[in-house]
């Protein structure tokens, strides 16, 4: 263990990354950070397992070996393997209306949206114009009753809109309708307890003691982000009302928002995309055939997102790196980031997986350069 000036840094680094453990513990050095984990693996195989700081924002329990914690959108990259498994499988056709599975999906204009539309938020369907109570978010029936009975937004196909907690309720009934199980129940069943991931879209009472607070910026830096209510983003991110404190919550801890509430650590989340890293295959378990996963990273859109505001490119439930989001080197780099700077990206080129999980949120949707820096560095060792 390494002692900054404010927190301990614990975990195991190969020698040859020892550039993003300096790095790992820099942000800590800078004050960027309360509590923190970051991993990587190369050919499936873990060569960064690196964590440090508090669990609390008064930073009275140290972040430990296994702490986990709220990942925020992050959760859509394991959302988005349940989804393309089914597909693997031939249960799901991606270009097959979502109504074939979910037949009350079809009422007032939906009954051409297909999942692939659902995977590229391309769907329309990224707010609720039905005023609901935070409770809401906790009632998976509620949501998705709601999401049925709701108008798209624009022309479904014909752009993208980041579906920011919309998503987990849509792909996560199309699983369930296909499957019999909630997307939680199937992740846990179908990927978890198979590659032994402590990962967790549902997190079960027993295992609250351990999940590190999220603390939110402060008042300052949220007044420099704030959205404008009247916007989409605004209309996205209000109904239900939804803080960043509610996440320190048990109800959102129980509950399965396969879009925003997966909750593990960064260890557990690179090696869910290890998996995605080495071709669908992984420990002897393989959860997709490469042609499945090669055509779930395919390009669906990539230009100025309707609800972000800036330009995305956007696989089927992944992120592509790009231009504006240069997130490696290599061309088939895909993942998620999470709501206050999470973030968790397989490489297929470089067989490369790598997550950065935190506590502290930043402000605003861009401009966080925490994880930035680790994988600059673990690219630099490879």
């Amino acid at each position: 263990m390494v002692l900054t000036a404010d927190a301990p840094i614990g975990g195991t680094c190969a020698p040859r990354f020892a550039a993003v453990r300096e790095a790992f513990a820099a942000n800590f050095a800078a004050g960027q950070e309360v509590g923190a984990s970051f991993a990587a693996t190369v050919d499936g195989e873990l060569v960064v397992d690196l964590w440090g700081g508090h669990a609390d924002a008064a930073r009275t329990r140290p972040w430990v070996r296994d702490t986990i914690v709220n990942v925020f959108s992050t959760t859509k990259a394991p959302t988005a393997l349940c989804a393309h498994m089914l597909v693997d499988r031939g249960a799901l056709d991606l270009d097959a209306p979502v109504a074939r599975y979910w037949p009350e999906f079809a009422a007032h204009g939906k009954a051409g949206i297909t999942t692939r539309h659902l995977l590229s938020h391309t769907a329309g369907l990224a707010a609720i114009r039905t005023p609901l109570p935070t409770e809401a978010l906790y009632d998976w029936d509620r949501m998705v009753a709601a999401l049925a009975a709701e108008e798209p937004w624009w022309e479904p196909g014909s752009s993208s809109g980041y579906h920011a907690l919309t998503y987990g309720y849509l792909v996560g009934e199309v699983v369930r309708r296909i499957c019999g199980q909630t997307l939680g129940a199937f992740f846990r069943d179908e990927v978890a307890r198979p590659l032994g991931l402590d990962f967790h879209i549902g997190l079960p009472r027993d295992q609250h003691a351990r999940v590190a607070d999220m603390v939110p910026p402060s008042a300052e830096e949220a007044a420099g982000a704030a959205i404008d209510p009247d916007s989409l983003l605004g209309k996205v991110m209000s109904n239900p009302k939804f803080a960043p404190e509610s996440a320190n919550g048990e109800a959102w801890r129980l509950a399965e928002i396969p879009a925003a509430n997966g909750h593990g650590n960064a260890r557990s989340v690179a090696r869910t995309l290890a998996v995605l890293a080495c071709g669908g295959r992984r420990d002897g378990v393989t959860l997709l055939r490469r042609p499945t996963l090669e055509r779930a990273i395919e390009e669906q859109c990539h230009g100025t997102d309707r609800v972000l505001g800036f330009p995305i490119r956007w696989g089927l439930g992944f992120m592509l790196t790009s231009d504006f989001l240069p997130l490696g080197p290599n061309p088939h780099t895909f993942g998620h980031g999470g709501w206050g700077g999470s973030l968790a990206f397989a490489d297929l080129d470089a067989r490369v997986s790598w997550a950065y999980v935190m506590n502290k949120m930043s402000p605003g949707t861009t401009g966080d350069t925490r994880a930035f820096g680790l994988f600059t560095a673990l690219y630099g060792s490879l």
